[in-house]
């Protein structure tokens, strides 16, 4: 229970702190923070928030977490979901500072919301508490998704599948297939129908990779992403588990509902199967990863759920957006077959509609969106408060070009994660070996670091540890007892003496880190040209490590949401402190620019040729458009080209293609944007005698000289 500061404050000083701290919500936000809260104590039923682009979804729910901690909830038992580690921390921030502002009290805010999270790290800490129930050990390490496609190669080769006559299916695609299956509850067949239509031939072989996957898992007390999802279902299907689990939370709140998969829903829905407590927060019309296994019909079939059913809000008022940017999207979004009914709204006037600009050709598409990128910028618009969205990351190629011609520095997003980098993971995972030594895919890599040694000898290596017991106790023993080859032979005792230390915990967490560090730099060295560079990523990891209380909080964390890589050249420049952003629209959920650009705003791009097999896909190519189109505050331009240049058709080679106006955007929503051509036709001028006369003169000159060159 939190108390306040003021020892006898009175009731109406504490009504007056309340209404101050909800004075800045509109109707509808405070509607949605205080549902329910009412009775102290009391867990209200289930409440939906529809929050439109740009509405204070964030600073809703924020509030809402807060208004429960006022009321008298328990900050030890309120969980806290949410997609990212970053949003996470940024809600407890937010949390605190309403909550403090209210209350007064720091210290209880400050400490209480432990359960605030992903659902992936959530999922991991629950399996922890529960892992005797599922047969796991508490020590269970994770894999993050390369390291699996990694462990699902090694048993496809061990199947003998990598050796068929017909090329089989490669693992990242092996691994993609088994997490659809996993994350969107379909069968194998429907997956392979849907989405790998030419994997077909091989479902039989694939039921028995996967097996033989999940086998090695459970053998070597791994986990992938997947898996924190899907024994946590597993475990809230049980119903005495399930009861537990729900005891636990007196409220459980949900941030982005609509980018859940089906295996979550099902937990949210065993964990509080009458909904009391249970708050999500979302928007139908943002829904947009269904590649990643969400499901839109999580959150239009909430309310449905329950009896009776959830109590719906929908935040309407836009804090983003000028009103023709909104009517734009508000058309645009109206033609969705299905979808909860909102008309986004605001109070910034603007006299400027969203452009639709139509080009000859991509070239043309470069040269506008640079042209008015840098008349924006002469206007006083950083090139940061600007952004070039589109459908596909090629879509971007001839205005990379141009833009890298004319000097522009640009960020394009998707770059590399700390964990995509080979060095970065080479340290890693030294640490989840000595975490769990029968994690064959970290020692596979770890023994291949030291000179001398291939896969047949860490193969070996591997063994004996495995034939020793695999424990955190075995491995050193194992280690020292192995005859290393000739080339390894002056490495081996300090990697012996490396692990034996980091396998028994002798120096303590985190100085460890550093233990491990000095023994890598050696090998970064030696196998790194650009070795100085990528220490910078260990010293920032080292630095990050300091901040967990333990190895097994750090491997967890880290796994799930790794951060951003200092040598990752594809992130920001270091030369300019202004860019232009370039970004996939699946990238640019969540942010906002004062000038937008969206680019191939035509058929076969928005929506794209492959997402149209279904009324399913193309609501959801729709959405795209309407994500795209809600990023933008002041500026909005979809532009249009007439043609393409296409590569590598099949049938029909290298080819130009003519394109039409997106169907998101029919004639009768045309009224809603300016239309406009580019570059502007000029006006010719007629000619004149003079110079009629004077060309025919150039024209007799020029052939009398051809005539000239051959006699």
């Amino acid at each position: 229970m939190l108390t306040l500061t003021d020892p006898t404050p009175t009731a109406d000083s504490v009504a007056t702190q309340v209404a101050a701290y909800l004075a800045k919500l509109n109707d509808a936000q405070r509607e949605a923070v205080e549902f329910g809260t009412q009775e102290a104590g009391a867990a209200a039923g289930p409440l939906l928030v529809i929050a439109g682009a740009g509405s204070g979804k964030t600073n809703t729910l924020a509030h809402r977490v807060a208004h429960l901690l006022v009321k008298g909830a328990d900050p030890h038992r309120i969980l806290l979901l949410t997609f990212s580690r970053r949003a996470a921390v940024e809600m407890t921030r937010r949390v605190s500072r309403i909550a403090i502002n209210a209350l007064g009290s720091r210290s209880a805010i400050a400490q209480g919301l432990t359960w605030s999270g992903t659902f992936h790290s959530v999922g991991a800490r629950l399996l922890r508490d529960y892992a005797d129930l599922v047969g796991l050990s508490p020590s269970f390490t994770i894999n993050d998704r390369e390291d699996s496609a990694d462990l699902m190669n090694l048993v496809r080769h061990e199947l003998g599948l990598s050796a068929k006559e017909k090329r089989f299916p490669a693992k990242s695609t092996c691994f993609a297939i088994y997490s659809r299956v996993v994350n969107t509850g379909a069968t194998l067949a429907t997956v392979l129908d849907q989405a790998y239509p030419w994997c077909r031939e091989w479902e039989p072989d694939l039921r028995r990779l996967f097996a033989a996957y999940v086998n090695a898992k459970q053998l070597q007390s791994v986990l992938d992403y997947d898996d924190l999802l899907l024994y946590w279902s597993h475990l809230a299907a049980e119903p005495s588990v399930a009861a537990d689990l729900s005891s636990r939370f007196d409220h459980v709140l949900v941030d982005e509902y609509q980018d859940t998969n089906k295996l979550q829903a099902s937990i949210l829905l065993s964990m509080k199967p009458d909904g009391r407590g249970l708050t999500v927060v979302g928007d139908d019309a943002q829904s947009i990863y269904s590649f990643r296994g969400a499901t839109v019909r999580n959150i239009l079939d909430f309310p449905n759920h329950f009896d009776p059913p959830a109590k719906c809000v929908t935040l309407e008022r836009n804090y983003r957006s000028t009103q023709p940017i909104l009517e734009a999207s508000n058309a645009v979004i109206g033609l969705a077959s299905e979808r909860y009914t909102k008309n986004l709204w605001t109070d910034k006037a603007s006299a400027q509609k969203p452009r639709i600009v139509s080009v000859a050709d991509e070239a043309d598409q470069a040269r506008y969106v640079v042209e008015k990128v840098l008349e924006a910028r002469e206007a006083g618009m950083t090139l940061k408060s600007q952004a070039v969205l589109f459908r596909a990351a090629h879509h971007s190629a001839a205005l990379e070009i141009e833009l890298t011609r004319r000097n522009i520095p640009f960020v394009k997003f998707g770059g590399l994660k700390f964990l995509d980098s080979v060095h970065v993971k080479d340290v890693l995972a030294v640490l989840r070996w000595a975490e769990n030594p029968r994690d064959r895919v970290a020692g596979f890599r770890v023994v291949q670091l030291l000179p001398g040694i291939g896969p047949a000898i860490a193969g070996r290596v591997l063994d004996r540890v495995a034939e020793q017991g695999g424990s955190t106790g075995d491995a050193p023993q194992a280690l020292a007892a192995f005859a290393a080859p000739a080339r390894a032979s002056e490495d081996w005792p300090r990697f012996v003496a490396l692990m034996a230390k980091v396998c028994g915990r002798e120096t303590g967490w985190p100085a460890e880190f550093e233990m491990i560090r000095r023994w890598y730099e050696p090998h970064l060295e030696r196998n790194h040209e650009d070795a100085a560079i990528r220490h910078g990523d260990v010293l920032q990891m080292e630095s990050i490590a300091s901040t967990y209380p333990t190895r097994e909080r750090f491997l967890t964390e880290l796994t799930l949401d790794p951060p951003d890589a200092t040598s990752d050249e594809s992130g920001v420049p270091l030369i300019d402190e202004d860019y232009l952003i370039l970004s996939t629209i699946h990238s640019a959920k969540g942010q906002e620019w004062r000038n937008v650009f969206v680019l191939n705003g035509v058929d076969g791009c928005i929506p794209s040729d492959l997402g149209t097999g279904s009324d399913e896909e193309i609501d959801e190519e729709r959405r795209l458009l309407y994500v795209a189109m809600t990023r933008a505050k002041e500026d909005l331009h979809i532009v249009t080209p007439q043609r393409f240049y296409v590569h590598n058709q099949t049938h029909l080679g290298d080819r130009h293609v003519w394109a039409s106006r997106t169907r998101f955007i029919p004639a009768q929503l045309m009224d809603a944007f300016e239309a406009c051509a580019w570059p502007p036709v000029p006006v010719a001028a007629a000619p004149t005698a003079a110079g009629l006369a004077a060309a025919a003169r150039a024209k007799i000159d020029i052939a009398a000289r051809l005539k000239g060159m051959w006699e």
